[in-house]
């Protein structure tokens, strides 16, 4: 009869504010899927590409969840679905762009998805730690998912990454149904 605030948010692991960070990422798919979606395309766009971002995408998201942890600003959530939306489109086109548009594209990324992580920890109480944790499970997530993509040689395993996007883009736009429904 009596209502207890139940938060399903930053799950605490026990281990302290870094393993929080990195257990951050693994069950909030609104990290979570447009990342994967952005290695997957790295992982298309070849081997130089997926170095490139594999290092520019955890430097972006720290450099934002730094202004997110002084900030404490956040964008809508349905800019969340387009990252969703953009990034799986991308991947399921596998249409070759240049290099600069990949990264810049792990820049806005990094900086946009790093500034929400870092307002969601500055409330949470687990600040700069957790957002090394967030920082350290992107690089590895990054090229485990590039590396496994690049290593693909039969043409049907490239069809696969292209139906990967496409399931990304359709949960982003459930997400963004379910966020400019008035859940949000």
């Amino acid at each position: 009869m009596i209502p207890v605030r139940i938060s399903a948010h930053l799950v605490s692991t026990g281990l302290g504010p870094l393993f929080d960070g990195v257990g951050h990422v693994v069950v909030t798919p609104e990290d979570l899927l447009p990342v994967i979606a952005l290695a997957l395309l790295a992982g298309l766009g070849g081997k130089a590409y997926g170095r490139r971002v594999l290092f520019v995408l955890p430097g972006a998201w720290l450099a934002g969840g730094m202004t997110g942890l002084a900030v404490g600003w956040s964008a809508p959530l349905a800019v969340t679905g387009l990252s969703f939306l953009i990034l799986g489109g991308l991947v399921a086109a596998d249409r070759p762009f240049g290099e600069k548009v990949g990264v810049g594209l792990a820049v806005a990324l990094g900086v946009l998805h790093g500034h929400m992580n870092g307002v969601e920890m500055a409330g949470a109480g687990i600040g700069l730690s957790g957002l090394l944790g967030v920082v350290a499970t992107l690089f590895v997530l990054v090229s485990l998912v590039t590396g496994c993509v690049v290593s693909l040689r039969r043409p049907w395993t490239r069809i696969a990454v292209r139906v990967a996007g496409s399931w990304i883009v359709a949960v982003g736009l459930l997400y963004l149904g379910w966020t400019l429904g008035g859940r949000g």
